[in-house]
């Protein structure tokens, strides 16, 4: 029997897993996932807080560090590096089976970096280096200066997963800076065969922030319908970018299209289907990254159908019909990006301070002991 996940890798679909803690190496639980047909692993900062701060996978790690005298932060870096470096070994040979396509880890610039563009790109660049594994990627938000970084880095050479994308001009904006950053790095002569990137487009977060002002509204017709309808069009936009002239140029060179990553894809309101943001988004040259119950719940009873290619008129007559009842899906989703940067950097803050906690208390109980 074919599981659902390698189901839906035969319709050119990538499932990767939305999280990352050092149990899970250590454990082989990756392992048994990508046996399973994982392809990729994504991370973010709210990921690390829950599993450095909210287990005990890292005390004994924790206790040699802080011994060392290091900042928090440089702990945390350590930490993660740590991680990224094991998960990007258990998935090189997907890196390789798949000619560079998939097998990826990613691992986040500090979100306090988020509308710094010289800082992100030095940033990225230094982790990228100091990881040192061709099938890492670096995440930036797309914010206008991540953007702007996100060319610049992958003009040379980072593969970069842009993150936080809500709208889709905002995607349009990231599939067109790959395409420039691409353009740069062929016209200086460098190779373009060996980068690969991701758009990392959020979902489940948009029905939560529309279906509450429809709600207010009293029109129910389109509850739960925008995101996905969003993800679509965007989807539709993916696909003219990446089959316009300006591409097949360097595809003809052996550049990789910028898949679309569907992110936030597990089910926040109770009264949808738990695998809603998985059945719904299923397609060719695209990546679903999933949470740990999202994925179980996909395993038990998921829908496996090529469901992107489809509907498209309706998803675009549900935005139409958004915007008739007054209802401004680009502020919503700007709100969205500037919530989704301040969350991530609570989670960091909070990640620090949790660090800088145990530091104290280590230190405590030293002093109590010499005493």
């Amino acid at each position: 029997m074919i599981n659902s996940i390698k189901k839906v890798q035969s319709l050119g679909q990538s499932i990767w897993y939305d999280n990352i803690r050092r149990s899970m190496l250590a454990s082989g639980e990756l392992q048994r996932l990508v046996d399973n047909g994982i392809m990729g692993v994504t991370s973010n900062p709210t990921i690390f807080e829950k599993a450095i701060a909210g287990s005990q996978d890292y005390d004994d790690a924790l206790r040699e560090l802080i011994k060392q005298g290091l900042s928090p932060e440089e702990i945390f870096e350590i930490l993660a590096i740590d991680d990224i470096r094991s998960a990007a070994d258990i998935l090189q040979p997907v890196y390789q089976q798949t000619g560079g396509k998939d097998g990826f880890v990613s691992l986040e610039v500090s979100p306090t970096l988020a509308h710094d563009l010289h800082r992100t790109i030095e940033e990225a660049v230094r982790l990228f280096t100091t990881l040192e594994r061709p099938n890492v990627m670096i995440k930036v938000p797309a914010t206008e200066e991540g953007i702007q970084a996100f060319e610049t880095l992958t003009a040379g050479g980072v593969n970069i997963n842009v993150t936080l994308i809500f709208s889709i001009s905002q995607y349009q904006e990231v599939a067109r800076a790959y395409i420039s950053g691409l353009n740069k790095r062929f016209k200086s002569r460098q190779p373009i065969d060996n980068i690969a990137s991701v758009a990392s487009f959020f979902v489940s977060r948009i029905d939560t922030a529309v279906d509450s002002q429809i709600e207010n509204i009293g029109n129910e017709t389109l509850l739960g319908k925008i995101a996905i309808a969003n993800a679509k069009v965007a989807y539709a936009r993916f696909g003219e970018i990446f089959n316009g002239e300006g591409w097949q140029r360097l595809a003809e060179s052996g550049a990789k299209a910028q898949r679309p990553l569907w992110a936030s894809t597990g089910t926040k309101n109770p009264a949808y289907s738990d695998t809603l943001y998985v059945d719904t988004l299923i397609g060719k040259n695209t990546v679903n990254t999933v949470p740990p119950a999202t994925l179980q719940a996909f395993e038990d009873h998921g829908q496996v159908e090529p469901t992107l290619n489809t509907g498209l008129e309706e998803a675009e007559s549900n935005l139409e019909q958004l915007k008739a009842l007054g209802i401004d899906l680009d502020s919503i989703t700007q709100k969205l990006l500037d919530d989704g940067v301040g969350s991530f950097a609570k989670s960091y803050t909070d990640l620090i301070l949790s660090i800088e906690d145990k530091q104290n208390r280590l230190k405590k109980d030293n002093q109590d002991v010499s005493y």
